[in-house]
């Protein structure tokens, strides 16, 4: 059996999830031979060395996790791209590639955050290009605490304000996008997060049926892609 979750936005100010989402580890993922986790992970992330007691009390769960067995694979979201290697260590979790190959169910399926399909947002893709570029990152990291504080408070305020302003088909997918990068990628199957829309949406890929699975944020509940060999299963469940 392996698992899929993205968009917890895991930040102190909610219990909630937290709390299911340790649950979660002990009660479901426990038994899984892998758990990939596509991003937003955290509600926001400022560098390795800014690790909070939060934080760590999530990595030493991971940790136990990947100690018993089940492996880990994080993947870079939009509100957490900063997350590096130091953490990864820590967590035992590995750093996956935004897209990523993977082996699933006995196919290869392309995983992707998600953010990036959206290239109708044309702001937020330039802003995303400027935020990964290494020199950006570089620079990102070395600046005091204070400043990334100030500098991360900056960006989430106005992403929330510009996401409310913006038109429900600019912060979704671009649907020309789905199936460009589905064929340069030859897959059938494409799962992300990011959209918060959690659906199963059947296609047509160079002429052959496909899907793309997005997964659900936990806020209201909790949301898991379960692959457990042909059966395939996005449900929904209770964070209390």
């Amino acid at each position: 059996m392996i698992l899929l979750i993205s968009d917890l936005h895991l930040e102190q100010e909610r219990p909630d999830i937290s709390r299911a989402f340790l649950h979660f580890l002990q009660s479901r993922a426990c038994d899984a031979e892998a758990l990939y986790i596509l991003g937003d992970f955290f509600e926001v992330w400022i560098g390795d060395d800014a690790i909070s007691p939060f934080q760590r009390t999530i990595a030493q769960a991971l940790r136990q996790l990947s100690d018993s067995g089940t492996k880990i694979y994080l993947m870079h979201g939009n509100r957490d791209f900063m997350v590096g290697q130091a953490f990864c260590r820590e967590a035992g979790c590995t750093l996956l590639r935004d897209p990523s190959l993977v082996e699933l169910g006995g196919e290869t399926v392309l995983l992707m955050h998600g953010d990036s399909l959206c290239t109708q947002d044309l702001a937020y893709m330039k802003l995303r290009r400027w935020l990964r570029n290494p020199l950006s990152l570089f620079i990102l990291r070395n600046l005091p605490l204070a400043a990334r504080r100030k500098l991360a408070r900056k960006l989430r305020n106005e992403s929330r304000e510009k996401t409310r302003m913006k038109a429900s088909d600019i912060v979704d997918v671009t649907p020309a996008e789905v199936p460009r990068i589905m064929a340069a990628h030859r897959v059938r199957t494409l799962i992300h997060g990011h959209t918060h829309r959690p659906a199963v949406h059947q296609l047509e890929v160079a002429g052959a049926p496909a899907r793309r699975i997005v997964l659900g944020d936990w806020d209201s509940q909790g949301w898991a892609l379960q692959v457990d060999g042909e059966n395939w299963q996005l449900t929904p469940f209770s964070l209390g």
